[in-house]
């Protein structure tokens, strides 16, 4: 049984909208390819109000062990280089390339960094 959380995933809509709308902590797999089959009208006005700038949901995925979380972006990421998880050392990383100078982001996800690599 798929959770509110993997249902909103599929949904493609926020946790919080789940919630709102009465989508159950537990769900039916029966249950929720009735929603993506015929959706609500708060589903259809959703997806309708959707602008496709910005995603509902984001794939972290470890450049170094492939670990992949599934959250909502932030407002305040930048556009990353590279993404590895709290599992491993900066110094793993591959290096950067010649004329870029390197930052980095903590605290993407619940367990990622994030590299920027940019032209100095």
């Amino acid at each position: 049984m798929p959770t509110r959380f993997e249902a909103s995933i599929q949904l493609d809509i926020p946790l919080e909208m789940a919630k709102r709308h009465g989508i159950p902590s537990q769900i039916s797999r029966t249950e929720l390819a009735e929603l993506e089959s015929n959706p609500p009208a708060w589903l259809l006005q959703s997806r309708a109000n959707r602008t496709g700038k910005k995603p509902v949901w984001a794939t972290l995925t470890c450049v170094l062990c492939g670990v992949e979380e599934v959250t909502r972006p932030k407002k305040w990421w930048p556009e990353f280089t590279l993404l590895a998880c709290d599992d491993h050392d900066a110094s793993e990383l591959p290096a950067a390339e010649a004329g870029t100078s390197r930052e980095f982001t903590y605290g993407v996800g619940s367990r990622f960094f994030g590299v920027v690599d940019s032209l100095v």
